[in-house]
């Protein structure tokens, strides 16, 4: 009886010897893996991209093959959809920002709250500390499994009418802005006249002078999209910022083991911190970037203290309105953060 339990003990682990690998490799490694990006390959952001994928395929001995669809390809002109996406496994990867993403996850745009972030040291001790920690819970809760956080920018504005230096030069205005209703509250707030509508869309609008501006980062958008080419004014307010998260699709990021887990999560924490510090070239401890505007014709108007005060003043109805969305709570736990910083003498 015993030797026949044996026997049978030794069959089912051949049997499983057998079928395991094969099963696993069946189930888990696609031919491809699709990221989506809103943004082309230029830039930090896009380069970012190309980067974390060369990584990922050296890494793993070409068993993960990850291509990139720049420009929307995937989403199809609806930026905002594109965690909709990640959700249902229509794209593995994205390199999402933080506002394309707050449609599905609200509390996304405590990083939209016009103001908040009075400058880079600010915005780290909040992604870093437990604010931040909450944040990708919640994302995850949700069905994306973010892995680190990049950067988009400090948004700023520019339009080929006029310098703005305060609320009234807003007037009339006609800027587009990105699809997240924050935004239009925020525009509106100010005296402008915003219109939502994908990038791809916009830089048609500006060369026919259709849109009088936009607002967006300096490095990642206005450089690469030679922004000066149709707008000659920007106004530097750093009035809100935008986070980039990179982040998997539960569905695809389960069927990964746990030492493909490993090495994607440290290249893309790699390739995070290479993307960070390429976004804020020339504008963190540098004024290159700024320079650089000024050197292709556009004018530049920094902001005193108390012009800036003037439209903080007129955007403060839109904490009213977005703060119980954005959870008071999650608010609060920010602001200590960011009062730590400024206690330490940082910004």
């Amino acid at each position: 009886m015993r030797r026949h339990g044996i026997i049978l003990s030794v069959l089912g682990a051949l049997a499983l010897a057998w079928t395991l690998p094969w099963a696993g490799e069946a189930a888990t490694y696609k031919p491809e893996y699709k990221t989506s990006l809103v943004v082309g390959p230029t830039g930090p952001w896009g380069e970012a991209a190309a980067r974390f994928a060369d990584l990922v395929k050296e890494r793993s001995g070409g068993k993960i093959n990850i291509k990139n669809y720049f420009a929307g390809q995937l989403f199809a002109g609806r930026q905002t959809n594109e965690f909709l996406l990640l959700r249902q496994g229509v794209a593995d990867f994205a390199w999402g920002s933080t506002i394309n993403w707050s449609p599905q996850v609200k509390e996304l745009n405590l990083f939209s709250l016009p103001f908040f972030f009075p400058g880079y040291d600010a915005l780290d001790a909040v992604e870093n500390g437990s604010a931040g920690k909450r944040i990708f819970k919640i994302v995850e809760e949700k069905g994306v499994i973010p892995l680190c956080w990049g950067e988009n920018g400090f948004r700023e504005v520019t339009n080929s009418k006029r310098p703005i230096q305060k609320p009234g030069d807003m007037e009339g205005l006609k800027l587009r802005v990105v699809g997240s209703p924050i935004f239009i509250d925020i525009f509106k707030a100010v005296g402008a006249n915003p219109v939502s509508m994908n990038w791809a869309e916009a830089q048609t609008a500006f060369q026919q002078g259709t849109v009088d501006g936009q607002e967006n980062p300096i490095v990642s958008v206005i450089m690469p999209y030679k922004l000066w080419q149709t707008q000659k004014h920007i106004t530097l307010w750093k009035y809100a910022i935008d986070p980039l998260i990179l982040g998997v699709s539960k569905t695809t990021w389960d069927s990964f083991d746990a030492s493909d887990q490993a090495l994607l999560r440290k290249a893309g924490e790699e390739t995070c911190a290479w993307q960070k510090k390429g976004a804020r070239e020339g504008l963190q401890g540098s004024t290159a970037a700024v320079d650089n505007l000024a050197k292709n014709g556009m004018t530049v108007v920094s902001l005193t203290p108390k012009e800036l005060e003037a439209f903080k003043q007129k955007t403060l109805g839109v904490y009213t309105k977005w703060g119980q969305d954005i959870g008071p709570d999650l608010i609060a736990d920010a602001e200590r953060e960011i009062a730590k910083i400024a206690k330490a003498g940082k910004r």
